[in-house]
């Protein structure tokens, strides 16, 4: 159980490095790549927790929140690609 806490303490300090990250990027892609990271340790986060509390609710929270993220990400992508403009 000690060693679950701890990869949630963890996983908070890498999402902070990363949102910080997420600020100072130079380019788009990289705060796009910094957004997507978050978002996979979110669900790495809710999954830590919900195998804490025994919840299987959360996990099914944890996989509709990964799914929404991927579709999140590679529309935002296609959008930046096209320069915004349908073709």
């Amino acid at each position: 159980m000690l060693f679950l806490e701890i990869t949630l303490i963890i996983l908070v300090i890498a999402m902070l490095v990363s949102f910080v990250r997420l600020l100072i990027g130079p380019t788009l892609w990289d705060r796009i790549l910094m957004l997507n990271l978050i978002s996979i340790k979110v669900v790495l986060f809710v999954v830590v927790y919900a195998i804490i509390n025994q919840n299987l609710l959360l996990l099914d929270i944890a996989l509709s929140y990964g799914i929404i993220g991927f579709l999140t990400m590679t529309l935002l992508s296609k959008f930046i690609m096209t320069g915004g403009r349908e073709k």
